[in-house]
């Protein structure tokens, strides 16, 4: 693994892995303030990184790239391929980790791309799939949120938005999944390299209105590689932060009394609980990994050359030194990052979050938690905040029944000129995928 810089050895550093980090990380945050700003922590047994943790300190590092790059080659050399955190952490060539001209050319891409997607259309595609997975559990009278819901949600969103395939799709959540949980992270990572190069190759043979297509044949003229890359951070930033978003909020909306009275009252809190957990437990806990080119002080704190220093998003926006005042309606939270790498998708993913929540709370108001908010377990991992399962029960409701359609009387049908390709389901390919039978 990487070398200890003098004067810190691993075993005064917080582990950002295992079952007790996930558990509470609110409590390894508060230990590390005492070394101030910014403290030492591993990511993975061996791998060592500055936490920041302070919000005017994050603030400072993400407003810097100069001091404070993102290009991780120079640090990949120390770590072996195999390590758990390198995928999530390696250079690749798209808008995240590269900085000034080829950053800004890069991001021109992606945000022309988005910037596309009418957001109308969005609302009711989420809204179309959001009734589809609720109509295949609401009469059971339980169901887990999290595998049933948040998870299957995003999902179905980016494929619409990307033009993706859905055997491409279930190849891309695999992967994904992986590297975010640092389980089999070199195979994962194989796996969705694969998928994006394969989704690029299916576009530009079928091209499309979707954001794949738009960024084929973007001005930018992007390579290949770049195109893949792009895609792999869009994915990233599409799904796993997603269904965390929706599912921590609803998390929250059906355990805190400051909004679980008021879920069948008409007037759903959902902007409220959104701003509330984009402040306290955004999906992304910490990331916006940088490399400074040398030693560098921040609040007094020594950074040394090369090593990572990591935002914690999550214990930044909770900084004891920052004035707190009311959070409803309070953007300057940290969770979207700030700075030249500010999220370029963050309308389109409270959009998406937010017409889930909603969705699901109007057609079933009287969820209750199936067990104690205490007891709900999450997921292991350095950069995320992520539930492993969002068990409820409600009052079982039957879904709507479909419309009735009486077809006119059939005009005679002209001649054949082509054949239909078989259609394969999007629904079939996201079942079999939740099932386990398409993971590799």
């Amino acid at each position: 693994m990487t070398s200890e810089p003098s004067g810190c050895p691993v075993d005064h550093r917080a582990a950002l892995y295992g079952p007790e980090f996930a558990a509470d990380p609110g409590a390894v945050y508060a230990g590390l303030r005492r070394h101030g700003p910014a403290a030492p922590v591993e990511l993975a047994p061996g791998v060592p990184a500055t936490l920041v943790i302070g919000y005017q300190a994050a603030l400072d590092v993400l407003r810097d790239p100069a001091t404070f790059p993102k290009d991780a080659r120079a640090w990949q050399q120390t770590v072996p391929d195999d390590c758990p955190v390198l995928p999530m952490m390696m250079y690749r060539p798209n808008c995240l980790f590269t900085d000034g001209e080829v950053h800004a050319r890069l991001r021109r891409a992606v945000t022309d791309s988005l910037d596309r997607i009418d957001t109308g259309a969005l609302r009711g595609y989420v809204e179309r799939s959001a009734d589809r997975l609720i109509d295949r559990f609401c009469a059971d009278g339980s169901a887990d949120l999290l595998g049933q819901y948040a998870k299957m949600l995003p999902l179905l969103v980016f494929n619409e938005m990307f033009g993706c395939p859905p055997d491409i799709g279930d190849r891309l959540v695999y992967g994904m999944s992986g590297i975010f949980d640092g389980i089999d992270a070199e195979k994962a990572n194989a796996e969705l390299t694969r998928a994006v190069a394969d989704l690029v190759a299916h576009k530009k043979e079928h091209p499309g209105a979707d954001v794949t297509s738009w960024l084929i044949h973007h001005p930018a003229r992007l390579a290949d590689e770049e195109l893949m890359h792009q895609l792999i951070l869009l994915q990233g930033a599409g799904t796993e932060p997603e269904q965390n978003l929706i599912a921590n909020g609803l998390r929250l909306l059906l355990s805190d009394d400051r909004f679980a009275g008021d879920l069948s009252g008409g007037s759903l809190p959902v902007e409220d609980a959104l701003d509330e957990i984009l402040w306290t437990d955004p999906p992304m806990a910490n990331y916006g990994v940088t490399y400074p080119v040398q030693d560098v002080e921040i609040g007094g704190v020594h950074l040394p050359a090369g090593q990572p220093v990591v935002i914690s998003f999550a214990a930044a926006n909770t900084d004891p030194a920052k004035e707190s005042g009311p959070r409803t309606g309070n953007r300057a939270h940290l969770a979207w990052s700030a700075g030249p790498h500010t999220c370029p998708a963050r309308g389109h993913a409270r959009l998406i979050a937010s017409v889930a929540l909603e969705r699901l709370l109007d057609r079933l108001p009287d969820m209750e938690l199936a067990v104690p908010v205490d007891e709900l377990t999450w997921r292991p991992g350095p950069f995320h905040r992520a539930l492993a399962s969002l068990p409820v029960h409600f009052p079982p409701v039957q879904p709507p029944a479909p419309p009735q359609y009486t077809p006119p009387a059939p005009a005679p049908a002209p001649a054949p000129t082509w054949t239909p390709e078989p259609h394969r389901s999007w629904w079939h390919s996201l079942t079999r995928w939740w099932r386990g039978e398409s993971r590799r």
